[in-house]
C-alpha cells in the first residue's frame, strides 16, 4: 500500500466515449491520496459511475491512463482487482448463501485460507454489527444490513482502496448514520475510500476532498470548505414570486445591499449576499417596492449545492 500522502489513485486524461461522440467521461484528471475519503459528486449521468467502472477494471477506457496502488489499471487488471474492494449501488449479495457465507467465500475467493477466512468472517460480522444475523438468509435482512454486509464483504481481504457507488442511496436516516459511523472508523484506521454520491450534504460532512462532476467533466476539485469559499457570499436567499422572475432577480441584485449574484434557477430565485444581519427585510422591501409579492422565502449559508449551481446554472437533480 502507498505511504501516507502518496497517491493511491491517479487518473490522467481518462476518457470514455460511446458511439464515437458521447463522452461519458471526458479527460478526467485527478488523484486520491492514501487514507483520505474522496468524493465524486454530481447528478445521475454526470460520469461518476463510469469513472469508478474504469478504475475498478469493469469499463475499458477509450483513452487516457489510470493507476491504482501503483498498478496500471488497463495493463494489470488482475492485480488491481486483488487490491481493491468495490460496493455497487445495487444489492449484489449472493442469495444462495447466508450472511456469514457471503463473507467466508469472498475471503476464500481472494486467496485467504479456510482458517483465515473463517476468522475474518467472524470478526467482520461483529465489527459491522451483523453477528446476530450470521446464519440468516440475505433476502431476510434489511436494506441497511444488506449495505453493511456489502461493505464488509468488500473489505474482508484488506484492500488498498474501497470504492463505494452511492452507498447510502435508498437507506433510511438511521441506516445511513450507522453506515457512515462504520466508514468513519475505517477512515480513522487509514482506509482509503472513493465514494460517488449526489448527496451534497453528506459529502460535505464526510469527504476530505471532492470533485464536482457534470456531463463527464470535473468542474471543481478541492476540500468542501474551500469549494464553499468560492461562492464569495455569507447567505443564500431562496424565494419564489409571481411575475417575471428574471426581472426580479436582476432587480434584487441591483437593489439589495451586499448582493453578490442573483439568478432564476428552476422556478426560484437564488440571491447570494454578503453578510447575514437584516438580509430578509432588505429582500422583501426591494421586491415589494417594485410590485412583486413573495410567495416563499428562506435563507441559509452557502452549501456545495450553491457551488454546483454557480458552476452549472442549475440545481442538482437525482
Amino acid at each position: 500500500m502507498p505511504a501516507e500522502d502518496q497517491d493511491v489513485i491517479r487518473c490522467e486524461q481518462l476518457t470514455k466515449t460511446y458511439q464515437g461522440t458521447i463522452h461519458a467521461v471526458n479527460n478526467l484528471d485527478m488523484s486520491v491520496k492514501c487514507g483520505e475519503i474522496f468524493g465524486l459528486l454530481g447528478p445521475n449521468g454526470a460520469g461518476k459511475r463510469t469513472s469508478i467502472g474504469m478504475l475498478t477494471t469493469l469499463v475499458v477506457p477509450t483513452s487516457g491512463k489510470s493507476t491504482v496502488a501503483g498498478y496500471d489499471v488497463e495493463k494489470h487488471p488482475t492485480m488491481v482487482k486483488q487490491l481493491i474492494g468495490a460496493v455497487s449501488q445495487s444489492n449484489n449479495l449472493d442469495r444462495s448463501l447466508n450472511v456469514w457465507e457471503n463473507l467466508y467465500y469472498h475471503g476464500r475467493f481472494f486467496g485467504l485460507s479456510a482458517k483465515a477466512s473463517r476468522k475474518a468472517a467472524d470478526e467482520t460480522l461483529v465489527e459491522f454489527r451483523l453477528a446476530e444475523r450470521a446464519r440468516a438468509d440475505v433476502s431476510e435482512i434489511s436494506g441497511g444490513m444488506a449495505r453493511r454486509l456489502q461493505v464488509a464483504r468488500a473489505l474482508i481481504h484488506n484492500p488498498s482502496v474501497l470504492f463505494l457507488d452511492e452507498p447510502t442511496a435508498g437507506l433510511d436516516p438511521q441506516s445511513r448514520i450507522a453506515l457512515w459511523e462504520i466508514l468513519g472508523r475505517l477512515h480513522r484506521q487509514g482506509q482509503t475510500i472513493l465514494v460517488t454520491t449526489h448527496n451534497m450534504a453528506e459529502a460535505d460532512a464526510v469527504c476530505d476532498r471532492l470533485a464536482i462532476m457534470d456531463h463527464g467533466k470535473i468542474l471543481a476539485l478541492d476540500t468542501p470548505q474551500r469549494l464553499k469559499d468560492t461562492v464569495g457570499a455569507d447567505s443564500v436567499v431562496k424565494l419564489t414570486s409571481h411575475g417575471d422572475l428574471n426581472k426580479l432577480a436582476s432587480l434584487l441584485q441591483d437593489r439589495v445591499q451586499g448582493a453578490v449574484s442573483s439568478r432564476q434557477v428552476d422556478g426560484s430565485i437564488l440571491l447570494q449576499v454578503k453578510g447575514r444581519t437584516g438580509v430578509l427585510p432588505r429582500v422583501i422591501n426591494a421586491a415589494e417596492k417594485e410590485g412583486f409579492d413573495i410567495t416563499d422565502l428562506s435563507i441559509a449559508e452557502p452549501t456545495l449545492e450553491t457551488v454546483f449551481i454557480n458552476l452549472t446554472g442549475k440545481e442538482l437533480r437525482d
